[in-house]
């Protein structure tokens, strides 16, 4: 996934579907999964959010976090 010029390096296929499989296990009602780029770290991380309110509130970048996508965790389709 993010295999494009747009990203910072791609993320893993199986490493993707367990923070999919966690959100959804999550005893916190999470409904979104949200895809952070940490730049300091140069990784992905996973960030969960309870409703559509949260993730539009949800800063794009904030230094050295941003926004990359996100998806919901019971369809699993894209929304950002």
């Amino acid at each position: 996934m993010f295999d494009g010029a747009g990203f910072p390096k791609p993320l893993d296929e199986e490493l993707f579907d367990t923070w999919l499989e966690n959100g959804r296990q999550s005893k916190l009602n999470s409904s979104y999964l949200l895809i952070i780029w940490n730049e300091l770290d140069a990784e992905y991380q996973p960030v969960y959010v309870e409703n559509r309110t949260e993730l539009d509130d949800f800063p794009i970048s904030s230094g050295r976090e941003s926004l990359v996508a996100a998806y919901d965790l019971y369809s699993e389709s894209r929304i950002i």
